[in-house]
Order: structure tokens, then sequence, then C-alpha cells
């Protein structure tokens, strides 16, 4: 008989469990489109089942993918068990846009999509393949629970999920045998041998700085300055804004490409790295946005999440979260776009210096000794207020073009969860050249959302301006696809 095994979730996996409530949906998403010809069938429409199957075929490089969660007794935290009742069809699901399949109605169907939460006792990924997007396209939204992907394991999968090159035979799908999920008992006998040797596994950290290795205790001395410096920044509130309002459990959607070598040529004449060019051009489409609203500026502070991926090379490939944050002030009262990026460069380059994601990264490690007690207490404070306003989260993507079988994907647009009191957020992916800005946002407080897009256009355009960049002076600079998507107020998401 197989034996019964688990994988136990680390405190970070479990805090997105954790924070998870009927408004505050956990899951990272991302919307793929890609042509529709060479998957149509003779007499018309996608083949479904093929896709399936070769979906079906690649499972087995991503175990995750066929566990579903367990709980530990009277420790209440969850592990990976093998879902015995695994059904592919659960998951791969198949709809179609009503005519005429506009990218609108895209989005609109992606909030709807994104408003529902990931059944927890199955695994918690879903894959909606979307037919009837006009040009001859058909989209893929994928949603996964953030407890089993960061934004670089997202990415990651991706390569495991589809080729470099285009494929027409589908492999035949490796014979999959569950292994029985372990008893009550056994799940609780293992937890308490982790308690267990936790003091062992302190007094051998102890032990290293007691003989006075000099590298230990220096990395010591950083990692607890670089704490010091987080934990001082994230004491100070943020301002409130119209967007930090107690969310709903309704989402809006929203996407605009850009080309990556624009924001290349930004960084190279301006300085900074694309991460700081990101920001200062999210900082100028809210400066706008926020006018607009009617928003004081003056004295206004401003702060993003901006989360910072810790995964080392070796740990490519493999799920869960390895991920920390920089707490980074937005000047939105600066009026010129050049020393907004100045004053961005400055705070990143602190942070950088200070190492202060490593100072995130060891608060996120407190309740591995600690259980989740402190976990707990955050979510309930969350209800309080957040020390930042928004999260801007950029993740790089592969460059080169990827297919779905014979399918190439066009583009990705990524999509990043709210909660609390964030009504508003900013995911971004490059691909085959193309940075593309996914925007989530809550259905009843920010029903102008693609006001907010159109200002990440402006931004942008007024950002190369003051680089010298003629061609962005005139107005916002097209996409790949020549206009900006949906022009006017979309009022359907």
């Amino acid at each position: 008989m197989t034996s019964s095994a688990y994988d136990r979730l680390s405190q970070l996996d479990h805090s997105f469990l954790i924070y998870e409530g009927c408004e505050d949906h956990m899951h990272v998403a991302a919307t793929g489109i890609y042509q529709a010809a060479p998957l149509r069938r003779p007499e018309g429409g996608l083949d479904i089942e093929r896709i399936q199957a070769y979906v079906e075929s690649r499972l087995h490089r991503i175990q995750r993918y066929r566990q579903r969660l367990a709980w530990i007794p009277l420790a209440e935290h969850p592990v990976w068990v093998d879902d015995e009742r695994f059904n592919l069809l659960y998951h791969v699901r198949h709809t179609r846009l009503p005519r005429p399949g506009t990218e609108r109605l895209l989005k609109r169907l992606a909030g709807r999509i994104l408003s529902q939460q990931l059944d927890r006792g199955k695994p918690l990924w879903e894959m909606w393949v979307i037919e009837g997007l006009e040009g001859d396209r058909f989209a893929v939204l994928t949603k996964v629970h953030h407890c089993m992907v960061d934004g670089v394991s997202g990415a990651d999968l991706l390569a495991v999920l589809m080729t470099p090159e285009p494929t027409e035979k589908v492999e035949p799908a490796p014979v999959w045998i569950p292994r029985p999920a372990p008893s009550g008992a056994r799940l609780l006998a293992g937890e308490v041998l982790r308690r267990a040797a936790l003091p062992l596994e302190a007094g051998r950290a102890l032990w290293r700085v007691a003989r006075d290795q000099d590298h230990v205790r220096h990395d010591l001395g950083e990692r607890l300055r670089a704490t010091g410096h987080f934990v001082a920044r994230g004491l100070r509130s943020a301002s409130n804004t119209p967007l930090n309002q107690r969310i709903g459990p309704h989402r809006r959607i929203d996407w605009l490409p850009m080309p990556l070598a624009q924001i290349k040529e930004v960084r190279r004449v301006l300085g900074g790295t694309v991460n700081d060019v990101v920001l200062a051009i999210a900082a100028g489409a809210l400066r706008r946005f926020l006018v607009r609203r009617g928003v004081t500026l003056e004295g206004l502070e401003f702060r993003v999440a901006a989360p910072v991926s810790l995964r080392s090379p070796d740990q490519r490939g493999h799920l869960g979260n390895r991920v920390s944050a920089w707490l980074v002030p937005l000047p939105l009262g600066e009026p010129d776009a050049r020393r907004r990026l100045a004053a961005i460069r400055e705070a990143t380059a602190k942070m950088k210096e200070r190492k202060e994601a490593l100072g995130a990264e060891t608060l996120t490690q407190i309740p591995e000794w600690t259980g989740s007690g402190l976990l707990s207490l955050a979510a309930r404070l969350m209800t309080l207020g957040l020390p930042v306003n928004m999260v801007v989260t950029n993740v790089p993507g592969p460059q080169m073009p990827l297919y779905l079988l014979e399918a190439r994907m066009l583009e990705v647009h990524p999509m990043v969860p709210l909660f609390g009191n964030l009504a508003l957020g900013i995911a971004l992916f490059s691909y085959a050249g193309t940075l593309s800005w996914g925007v989530s946002a809550d259905w009843d407080l920010v029903p102008d959302l693609h006001d907010f897009v159109l200002a990440i256009a402006a931004a942008f355009a007024e950002l190369r301006e003051a680089a010298g960049l003629a061609e962005g002076a005139a107005g916002a600079p097209p996409p790949p696809g020549g206009t900006l998507p949906d022009e006017g107020l979309d009022d359907g998401g």
C-alpha cells in the first residue's frame, strides 16, 4: 500500500489563507490572449478536449495542482495532501464571450471570475478557456491561490504549462496514483516533534554566534538593523485616500500594454531601474487620478508595497512564496515628472542600502517560531488599516514567445489580489517585449477604473517627454495594438 505523505505550508504561505475573508480574495491571476486558428475544430469552436488533455499531460510536473489542504489537529496549521477525488474537468473550464467579443467584455468577465473565491476543499486553482474574442483570438484566465505561488513562481509555471516552440502532439498523461492522506494522529505527532526541535535549532544558532564566527554575527546584526528600518517605516501610517476604504467582494479589471523598450529608454536617459520608472509612472498616474477625484495632495503621504523576490536561482521552479517587500513613498505632490523619478530613485537606493527587504523577510519568519497567533492578530488589525495605500508588483517574464500547443500567446495581463482597505492594485508582467499593466479595483469604490488606466498612459507620455523622447510628448504612446484600449469610461470593469 502506498504510504501517506504531506507537505507543511510555511507561515508565509499560511498567511494568505489567514488574510482571506468574504471580501478579501487571496488569489493571483493572469489573462493570456492566444491565436485561435491553430486550436479550432474543423466544424468551428475551440478543441477544448485537446486543451484539457494537454494540461493533464503536464500536471505531473506541478504536484501541487493535484493537492488539497488538510489541517493539523489542535495546531490548526495547513498541510498539502494528494486529492483523492481530483477531477481535471472541474479545474479547466470552458466559456464563451457574447458577440462582439471585445476586450472590454473580456475584462468584465475576468472581474466576475476574480470575484469568486476558490473552493478550499479542492486544489486551489482554476483555468478558464474563453473563446469568442474578436480578432480571431481566445483567452485563458488562470487563477491560483497566493498560498501556492508568488509572482516569480507563478511566472515559472509558464515554462511548465507552455513551450517555446509550437507543439502538435499531446503526450499521454502519466498514470497518477494519489497517496493516502495522513491520519490526524500522524499530523499531530509530526507537529509535536517539529515544535520540540525548535529550541534545539535556536540553540544551534546561538552557539554559532557564541563561537565568535564573525560572519554569523555580521549577518545577524545586518538582519536586525534591516528589521528595525522596516518596522520604523511600517509604524508610520499612510494618509487616508478615497482608494483606502474597506473593500467589498466584487472586482473590476483593466489592463494596458506598453513596449518594454520604451520603458528602458526612459531608464537609460533618466537613470534608475525599470522598477523605479514603473513606480514613477504609477506616481504620475495617481497624481492625475486623485486630483480629478478632488483630493488635496499637499502633505499627502502615499506609500506602496513593492514586493521583492528573495528566490535564489536554485529555487526557481518551486512553488510557494519567497518574497519580501519595500514600503516605497510616492511623491504625488511633486508636479515635475523628472523630479518624481529622482525622488523614487533616492528612496529605493536607501532601501537597497539598508536591505529593508531582508528586514521584511525576517518579520515573516518570526511566526515559524511563534505559531499562527501573530498572523491572526495581523489579520484582525488589517481591518483597522494598513501602513500602505496600494500594492505595485512587477514580475519579469520570458522575453521569447510561448505556445499552448500550436497557439502562440500574444499577450498576458497579470492581476493582483485586493485586501483590507486597498481598493486599487497594480501588477506588471513583461513578456516578449511588452510590459503589461494589470489593474485590479473594488467594483464600488473605483467605478472610474478605466480613467486610471488612461492616467497611466498619460503619465508615461509625460515621463518620456521629460526624458526628451519626443514621440511620447504629443500624447499617450500607443501599445502594440496601435491604440489605447477601450477609449472612454468603462462602466463595466
